[in-house]
């Protein structure tokens, strides 16, 4: 395990003290923490400029959490919502085409998979909840990749190196994953054949939130025995209509402005 960083866990240990509400002072945060106030006050300023923590406008010298911490909050228990309403709705997706299901969110350049089901074949996919993979090599990451502002994209591949290839089908440049994704963004649904596995095809669909933002997508995975033209066109549809009902489930009204 990594060597923790000092100062990162005094400025945890700040945030911290304001976990029962209330409002403290830098004196008395270098007090309760027995730190230098050199220190103290060096962090507070940090953390008030972040906006991790805000002074408190009738009672001067006093901080409190600011609206950051908020904003955090509010995206963790969003992804607790996703995880349960994606389950839900991966359960009634399966039901209906009896193929293993995933919904996963990007997180840098993975997919992490926060909800699956698996189908009842004989054939199944061997994945997990909570598994990660190169989002390039994904047709759920491939999704979410393409569904980025280009400045997020560039920010998450600098430069030109090779991708990590998971199979001899994988995308192995950044250059040509930017040409597939350019595609993929037109259609609004997103094709993988033997990238990740080599036995597995995948379809994937955009879920979004209230806001219309794509905060995740969902998967149906097919062992290519079963994949033909006849079913990636029934599962496209049913993958888009999962991914619908899970947008509805997050709050997304159709008609909306999307992002």
């Amino acid at each position: 395990m990594g060597r923790s960083v000092p100062a990162v866990v005094r400025a945890l240990d700040i945030l911290e003290l304001f976990l029962d509400g209330e409002t403290l002072t830098a004196p008395e945060i270098t007090a309760r923490l027995g730190l230098p106030r050199t220190t103290v006050h060096e962090l507070v300023h940090t953390l008030t400029d972040r906006h991790y923590l805000s002074t408190v406008p009738d009672r001067p010298g006093h901080f409190r959490l600011g609206m950051r911490v908020f904003q955090l909050g509010g995206v963790f228990a969003g992804q607790l919502d996703l995880a349960r309403e994606g389950q839900a709705v991966a359960s009634e997706v399966a039901a209906r085409c009896d193929e293993t299901v995933h919904v996963a969110v990007l997180e840098g350049t993975e997919v992490v998979y926060v909800a699956k089901v698996d189908s009842t074949q004989p054939v199944r996919m061997v994945s997990a909840v909570g598994r990660r993979l190169p989002a390039h090599c994904t047709a759920v990451g491939k999704l979410l990749l393409a569904m980025l502002p280009a400045d997020a994209f560039a920010a998450r591949y600098p430069g030109r190196a090779a991708l990590t290839a998971m199979t001899p089908h994988s995308i192995t440049s950044v250059t040509a994953l930017g040409r597939h994704l350019a595609t993929v963004r037109t259609a609004g649904i997103a094709y993988e054949r033997c990238e990740s596995n080599d036995a597995v095809a995948c379809v994937a669909a955009p879920v979004r939130d209230h806001e219309g933002e794509v905060v995740a997508a969902m998967s149906v995975s097919v062992p290519v025995l079963r994949w033909t033209d006849e079913s990636a066109a029934k599962l496209t549809a049913v993958v888009r209509d999962g991914a619908d009902a899970l947008s509805a489930r997050l709050g997304h009204r159709p008609g909306r402005p999307l992002s």
